[in-house]
């Protein structure tokens, strides 16, 4: 006789997301660590941006590598985002967001140039309404 509420055995990698994840992965040091870091780069944000340590030109790309530093710092420590097998959705989620949001910035600005190269000077307005 069969019972009703066999279950069959589950397999070691049945497992749902966040289950048997190890401590490390949501642990307080590795919050703490994240938070630190994420101070540290803001700080030297505005280091950078305040003071005369680099050369003036290359401010802008000092704070694009200090700002990508920072989303790495995110996307490890408080996303918890990472190469093994178990985030291979997370990892392609994400990758799917950056492609959405690279076409709205890059659609938007590509029509306000278009826009901005196609607008009458303002001369030419004015002399439009008189």
């Amino acid at each position: 006789m069969m019972q009703e509420n066999a279950q069959p055995p589950s397999a070691p990698n049945d497992l749902a997301p966040g289950e048997g994840e190890s401590d490390a992965a949501g642990s307080f040091a590795s919050y703490t660590a994240g938070l630190a870091f994420a101070l540290l780069l803001t700080l030297a944000s505005f280091v950078v941006s305040q003071t005369h340590l680099l050369w003036a030109p290359g401010v802008t790309a000092g704070l694009v590598v200090l700002a990508i530093a920072q989303m790495g710092v995110h996307l490890v420590f408080f996303l918890h985002i990472g190469t093994g097998s178990d985030n291979t959705n997370n990892v392609l989620a994400l990758a799917f967001g950056v492609l959405i949001v690279t076409l709205v910035l890059s659609g938007s600005l590509w029509i306000m140039a278009n826009l901005n190269s196609n607008m009458l000077p303002a001369s030419a307005i004015m002399e439009m309404q008189r």
